[in-house]
């Protein structure tokens, strides 16, 4: 368990504001350490066969102007392809998303440590749902995305799969995260903690044998 949550404490998360073509967006950003080389690093978020290892299988045209399609995540475009620092994508997700189309962008950018190490940061960009947001507030996202970032640290260290029964605890701990920065960036504490109720509960359901 120290190990999981080492990975979660490794993880700075930020709620802020930003802009996508639709309009006024919010923002979950989340930067890291991986002990990789940046070209390994670059090479785990853009090749198909990777991917599909600590996200979701890919398929599509993976290049500049190119469409993706996540399975059962989400599609979009690629929409800056800068090998090997930055890569943005527009990022769709549901049945009526091509209707949305610029609500969401996520901005990944790469910059080499001192030490053969990688910084690496997310920005998702989202215009704001007025039914979803409220409910979960960033949290909804921001978990899936320090599962990911999760998975990808495994798959880095030659470790892929060791989670196990420690996932449930990491998302619990994850959603405290986000609220914690949703409160960093001006939320109201009783709306954050309905917030962070409903996260943890859409993420780690409660067992009905257990009630």
């Amino acid at each position: 368990m120290r190990d999981i949550l080492d990975e979660l404490a490794a993880v700075h998360r930020v709620m802020g504001t930003g802009t996508v073509p639709a309009g006024e967006a919010y923002t979950v950003e989340l930067r890291r350490r991986y002990d990789a080389e940046i070209e390994d690093v670059w090479d785990a978020i853009t090749s198909a066969d990777r991917l599909g290892r600590w996200l979701r299988p890919v398929t599509g045209d993976l290049r500049l102007g190119g469409k993706y399609d996540l399975e059962g995540m989400g599609h979009g475009e690629i929409l800056r392809c800068e090998p090997p620092r930055l890569l943005k994508v527009s990022w769709l997700f549901g049945p009526d998303a091509d209707a949305w189309d610029g609500t969401s962008e996520v901005e990944v950018r790469l910059a080499p440590g001192p030490t053969g190490d990688t910084e690496f940061e997310l920005i998702h960009a989202a215009v704001v749902d007025p039914h979803y947001f409220p409910t979960f507030g960033p949290g909804a996202g921001g978990v899936g995305w320090d599962q990911g970032l999760l998975a990808l640290a495994r798959l880095l260290a030659g470790k892929e799969g060791e989670e196990g029964d420690q996932l449930h605890e990491f998302s619990r701990r994850s959603a405290a995260a986000w609220g914690r920065a949703h409160l960093a960036a001006g939320g109201d504490p009783e709306h954050v903690a309905a917030a962070v109720a409903a996260t943890t509960s859409f993420y780690v359901p409660e067992d009905p044998v257990s009630r």
